[in-house]
């Protein structure tokens, strides 16, 4: 039996103690009767230093800080499909980065990458994270990115065995429809219209001769494919911006946005939880704001040619896999940017000796207020989450397999999960692709609870 925890109404606590006592009560119940203590807690009171801090080139390789496997932004799977016009591609800009530490005892970092296109040292694209004010006063940080740059907010450290992170959402503009059409504010799907924008130099397969140029028609045009990470947790150490292909082997649990105007958002359903029903993102239903809310399989994959995990999902609606319905990907609710920075949402996900949890918490599309909550075990039904193990005595080396992965310019295998490995659980929010996403969001009260001592 699944062990997925209904929505909790928030919304009668609300008119009985008023709005600002539904949080006092969500964190009396957070600290308290789940048995967890407050660690740390990022109000960005102080001043951030991202935007001062230095760039440094990424020269790539082994002794790259931020190198991880074949799926690297000039790595062995590129190599092989696009051999050295993919070379030629790459080499045609430098990619700048920075880390930088903030927080108290530096719990957190920002991992920043931007594209310089002519080489001069200075980043030619946009990626940003600074403190801002809203109209109550409160302090937040903005986060903004540019289709051809990356942001992330990540744990400094790996997160401990258990562990419960979470934060607010004030506001977010990453696509999607307002007030019925993608087309808003002289954008469409959030992306500025005054170039085109494409996935160069990294695609999963093709032609990548040409241009070294976003004008290359070699390169699909992204802008009908928006989003943001909510909250994700990831497989390795020091995790930052990579091209769109790194991640879909990277992800353990997650919450997305995924927001498409092109015509296979009908692939794509939603739960409306107040029914119980599923339904279409491209039914007169869906503002295509969807939450998805994933528990990223360990025993198979979508597709094998580029290692992306399969998808288990825990919802109003039920639970499903991604091949139990005609939905390939089905999202627990939509937020409604509309209301925001009035309105905010909370994300947290929870890790316990057994499993993972999601958590959301927010006014959502036809349920109002509510707190959306959903667990699943390491291993439930005989299916595991990906690389759930922290350390190699949590894992017996069961769930193994070895891909290969082939090109035009050679192949070669990988194994993905042995019996040996380890994988620390560090948290992501904002954007980890650096050819895909563009737009802003407001983000604040960044928490970390560890288990209360007994």
């Amino acid at each position: 039996m699944k062990k997925r925890t209904t929505c909790v109404l928030l919304l009668s606590i609300a008119l009985l103690l008023g709005q600002t006592n539904v949080v006092a009560a969500k964190k009396t119940e957070t600290d308290n009767n789940r048995g967890w203590k407050l660690q740390y807690h990022e109000k960005f009171n102080q001043k951030l230093p991202v935007d001062e801090a230095p760039w440094v080139m990424d020269n790539y390789g082994e002794t790259s800080p931020w190198n991880v496997d074949h799926l690297d932004d000039d790595g062995e799977f590129f190599k092989v499909k696009g051999g050295t016009e993919f070379e030629k591609q790459l080499n045609s800009f430098h990619l700048l980065r920075k880390r930088v530490n903030f927080g108290k005892d530096g719990w957190l970092t920002a991992e920043v990458t931007a594209r310089d296109y002519d080489k001069d040292g200075t980043p030619d694209t946009n990626a940003s994270l600074k403190n801002v004010k809203l109209n109550r006063g409160n302090h937040s940080a903005e986060l903004s990115t540019s289709f051809d740059s990356g942001l992330i907010i990540r744990s400094t450290d790996a997160l401990p065995s258990e562990y419960r992170i979470e934060y607010k959402l004030r506001n977010i503009d990453f696509g999607g429809q307002r007030n019925g059409t993608f087309d808003y504010d002289d954008k469409h799907n959030g992306y500025t219209l005054e170039k085109r924008k494409s996935n160069f130099p990294w695609k999963r397969s093709g032609d990548f001769s040409g241009d070294a140029s976003h004008n290359n028609p070699n390169f699909g045009d992204v802008t009908k494919e928006n989003g943001y990470y909510f909250l994700s947790i990831m497989d390795y150490e020091n995790p930052a911006p990579h091209n769109n292909v790194f991640i879909h082997n990277h992800r353990k649990v997650g919450m997305d946005a995924y927001n498409v105007s092109g015509p296979w958002a009908k692939a794509y359903g939603v739960c409306d939880p107040s029914t119980g029903e599923l339904y279409s993102q491209t039914s007169e239903k869906s503002s295509n704001n969807a939450i998805n809310g994933i528990f990223f399989a360990g025993d198979t994959f979508r597709d094998e040619s580029i290692g992306y995990n399969s998808f288990m999902f825990e919802t109003e609606c039920g639970s499903f896999s991604d091949q139990d319905t005609t939905y390939s990907i089905i999202s627990n609710a939509e937020i409604q940017p509309e209301l925001m920075p009035e309105e905010t949402y909370t994300f947290a996900i929870e890790r316990s000796k057994t499993g993972y949890v999601m958590e959301m918490t927010g006014n959502f599309k036809y349920i109002r207020q509510k707190t959306l909550r959903y667990e699943r075990d390491f291993i439930e039904n005989g299916r595991p989450i990906w690389h759930y193990n922290n350390t190699p005595e949590q894992y017996d080396g069961k769930f193994n397999s070895t891909l290969t992965f082939t090109g035009p310019y050679g192949s070669y295998s990988v194994e993905q999960w042995p019996d040996d490995s380890a994988y620390p659980d560090y948290f992501i929010i904002g954007i980890p692709h650096i050819n895909y996403y563009e737009g802003s969001a407001i983000i604040d009260d960044i928490k970390l609870y560890v288990p209360k001592k007994s």
